[in-house]
């Protein structure tokens, strides 16, 4: 079965709000002060996934992504250059800065049920999606890399009642200084 997989760089508080201080916030740049290490390659575990799946990018993740993925040629980078890229945008008319992006059209969670239908769906940062997709019950599962980091404040993964109860944790493992944390939405857990 294909998933719809959340991925996000978090602080132990689930600030998700700027990891890399590419907005300019007060706390921005968490994740970063680790090293490069802390947050380059396949961190989330990804592997073949990436490789069959479609990424799910908002506009903002987007556009960041769009200036700093197709200059790169290491592993990891060739295969987020190679993946289907679907961009979620009200105010996007063009996305061929990236190869392989195009828009979403119509409404979200039924663009998402198509694309599921033939992969694995991959949301990368893009908080405003996360939050969406959580309100349709259509996320499956959160990696999360969890810096040793309280910002107290910052635009959170969790925030409303949408999606919450309980997860099922799948794996926890040490990445540098934090750790990759699975979980899994018990109702799509397939035994």
């Amino acid at each position: 079965m294909n998933r719809v997989i959340v991925i996000e760089f978090i602080t132990l508080d689930g600030v998700v709000e700027d990891p890399d201080g590419s907005a300019g916030t007060a706390g921005g740049g968490w994740a970063f002060r680790y090293g490069p290490e802390a947050v380059a390659g396949d961190k989330f575990k990804l592997g073949p996934r990436l490789d069959s799946g479609a990424l799910l990018l908002g506009r903002g993740t987007w556009q960041l992504f769009s200036r700093l993925w197709p200059g790169r040629s290491d592993e990891f980078s060739t295969k987020m250059n190679k993946a289907p890229k679907w961009v979620v945008s009200r105010t996007l008319t063009d996305v061929a800065a990236w190869s392989g992006s195009a828009l979403v059209t119509g409404e979200l969670g039924d663009a998402v049920a198509r694309l599921r239908r033939d992969r694995d769906v991959i949301v990368i940062g893009s908080t405003s999606v996360v939050h969406t997709l959580m309100e349709q019950d259509l996320v499956d599962e959160y990696r999360l890399l969890v810096f040793p980091t309280v910002l107290g404040a910052g635009r959170r993964l969790f925030t409303s009642p949408a999606g919450t109860g309980d997860l099922r944790l799948v794996s926890a493992e040490q990445s540098g200084a934090a750790a990759l944390l699975r979980y899994e939405v018990p109702e799509r857990v397939r035994l």
